[in-house]
């Protein structure tokens, strides 16, 4: 052992730092007092532990369980837009059925080429009903009597009407 420091007890033991042996022994005369202890001043939690680990542990588990919830929310989205696209395509798939079986008729490929291509059978005469308020008909009363005159006298009347410019309209060349 070191010289220069010296044991507190006999047999070597130290008492521990901060610690005197009149601590250790109660004071003469003690024996009739009662004992005081000394307490810790501790503030009042509002959370005791144990609530504070219970809502560390389901916050870890609310976390862990979000992104599947999510990917599962969004998978089922994906699957009902997908079912409803399904059964839509499921209707126009019989809708084409249903029209290749009229072409499959030659009573009605007959009917369709007379009304797209305006052909009709021997012996028939085509009549064709013009209907003015049909957006398709863009022909009217002018229509009716440029088609009455010849091409040449249509191309007298523009000769005439160009003639009639008054002459302040036309522009003269610059000198």
């Amino acid at each position: 052992m070191n010289a220069s420091r010296r044991p507190s007890r006999p047999g070597g033991r130290s008492t521990g730092p901060g610690r005197t042996r009149a601590a250790r022994r109660p004071a003469p005369g003690a024996a009739g007092r009662a004992e005081v202890k000394r307490v810790r001043y501790r503030p009042a939690r509002k959370v005791s532990r144990r609530a504070a680990v219970l809502a560390l542990v389901l916050s870890a588990l609310a976390l862990a369980y979000a992104y599947p919830l999510r990917t599962y929310v969004e998978q089922r989205i994906e699957i009902n837009r997908l079912e409803t696209e399904q059964s839509a395509q499921q209707d126009r798939i019989e809708e084409l059925e249903a029209e290749r079986l009229k072409w499959d008729d030659p009573e009605y490929v007959e009917a369709q080429i007379r009304s797209s291509l305006l052909l009709v059978p021997p012996g028939e005469d085509l009549v064709i009903v013009i209907d003015e308020d049909d957006p398709k008909h863009t022909g009217g009363e002018d229509d009716e009597t440029g088609a009455d005159q010849a091409w040449y006298e249509e191309l007298a009347a523009t000769f005439e009407d160009a003639d009639q410019l008054d002459p302040e309209e036309t522009e003269e060349p610059a000198e």
